[in-house]
């Protein structure tokens, strides 16, 4: 991670660590660096948070001023950003939002000409040119002088790619879809109603300041009650840019990311389209998944945290599924990225496919408690790298022994230390926190601010 792009993208409080002028000299260097020996296109998608036009205007007006055509999908998703980058050949993509985040928050997520996240060289070469540190840009002038087009067709392309994956009808089946006020606002009930759902939408009028506000992925709550309340076959939630998707089975049940990995991992070698390829994890997955794919012959393999890393494991080893519990999962024959809307046509194909419901096709596997927690810090490194914090981890470690584990982590995002722990019980997992949570308070790096 650098100093100001971690795991995905810039993230920050909107004009506070994330300031307008960050976003135009990001357009200014994007628009040059694109542009030697041709006219540089750059496709921009937005969220519905209320800082995501500021930042739309401040990197339209960098990378016009630096000679690059600009075009703006304005509210959409994460991957149709994606989607309309690698397909339409543009030069890089912009998507701007800070996805789960709260409304004062926001990011800017880079993607290369593939639709991938940005290469770590160029980002190298942003924050250096942010830091004053590689001169200054020539301006474009005259017919040179890049110019804005509205691209709204293109989120359309994506909606009509999304409906063309689906193989039945959903003719008959009862869909709850919680938008999370954020992108899919503008996408999801539009694919499901075309695709002949009786859809029951809630948190798609978003007005700037409600993304994520007790809704969306982060909140299941929400939906888990319209389920059961209205007596839906199965529910799905996205986070503010849609990248990614929990869902609700028909008895209100959390179907998690680990949980979906191994629903369509174990469909796909059903049908004998998993091949010789494993399910991709990251090192925040449950013990109880590992344990069920295992017993459906599904091999594995771990990444750090975060989908680019999946991405990258996927890319270089030919995996065909992977994700994180968070819901972001990834279907490599069709993105290079999670996405939500993706994610829950995928499960809706298992349902019919198999003719069983969410409650069924995720019964084999039993998830261990696990909790996590997060500990607001000023300096996330220095208690990372704090020896009495790694023995304190060693020792919970040790407690556990083989019924459980535990994992510290910071945070690609945020100042966060994460603290997480499985057990067979939720004493054990708390026991084995509190072991490494009073170290880190007792050395003063919490930020109880």
């Amino acid at each position: 991670m650098g100093k100001y792009f971690g795991t995905d993208g810039f993230r920050g409080e909107a004009n506070v660590g994330l300031t307008v002028d960050h976003a135009f000299k990001i357009g200014r260097f994007l628009g040059r660096y694109y542009g030697g020996e041709h006219k540089c296109r750059v496709v921009i998608g937005k969220d519905t948070r209320r800082s995501s036009y500021m930042y739309e205007a401040a990197l339209t007006a960098g990378l016009t001023a630096s000679g690059a055509d600009v075009y703006l999908l304005h509210v959409t998703t994460t991957p149709s950003v994606s989607y309309i980058t690698r397909i339409d050949d543009f030069d890089c993509g912009i998507m701007i939002s800070a996805s789960h985040n709260p409304y004062y928050d926001n990011g800017i997520k880079l993607l290369n000409s593939a639709g991938e996240k940005m290469d770590e060289d160029v980002l190298e070469l942003i924050e250096r040119y942010l830091d004053g540190e590689s001169g200054e840009l020539e301006y474009a002038t005259r017919s040179e002088i890049g110019r804005t087009i509205d691209y709204s067709a293109g989120r359309n392309r994506y909606i009509g790619y999304l409906i063309s994956l689906a193989t039945h009808s959903y003719k008959g089946k009862r869909v709850g879809l919680d938008c999370a006020n954020g992108s899919t606002s503008m996408i999801a009930k539009s694919v499901f109603d075309a695709l002949g759902a009786d859809t029951y939408v809630i948190n798609n009028n978003p007005n700037g300041l409600n993304i994520n506000l007790n809704c969306g992925s982060t909140h299941i709550e929400q939906l888990q009650r319209l389920v059961v309340g209205n007596e839906l076959d199965v529910g799905f939630a996205f986070d503010g840019d849609a990248d990614r998707c929990l869902a609700v089975d028909e008895k209100g049940r959390l179907i998690d990311g680990d949980l979906i990995l191994y629903i369509y991992g174990k469909h796909m070698k059903e049908r004998g389209k998993l091949e010789n390829t494993h399910v991709v994890t990251t090192v925040m997955s449950n013990i109880g998944l590992y344990k069920a794919l295992e017993a459906a012959g599904i091999g594995f393999e771990v990444t750090d945290v975060g989908d680019k890393y999946v991405w990258e494991n996927m890319r270089r080893t030919g995996n065909r599924i992977g994700g994180e519990q968070s819901g972001h999962i990834i279907f490599s024959k069709y993105a290079t990225t999670g996405d939500g809307v993706l994610t829950a046509i995928k499960l809706m194909q298992a349902m019919l496919d198999t003719k069983q419901p969410l409650s069924k096709l995720a019964e084999p596997v039993t998830i261990y408690p696990q909790v996590l927690r997060n500990l607001k810090v000023f300096d996330k490194e220095a208690a990372m790298n704090d020896l009495d914090v790694r023995a304190a981890e060693q020792k919970a470690k040790e407690i556990l022994g083989n019924n459980g584990r535990v994992l510290l982590r910071a945070s690609g995002t945020e100042p966060l230390v994460r603290v997480m722990a499985e057990a067979p019980t939720e004493e054990e997992c708390n026991a084995a926190i509190n072991i490494i949570a009073s170290v880190i308070e007792e050395k003063g790096y919490v930020d109880h601010g």
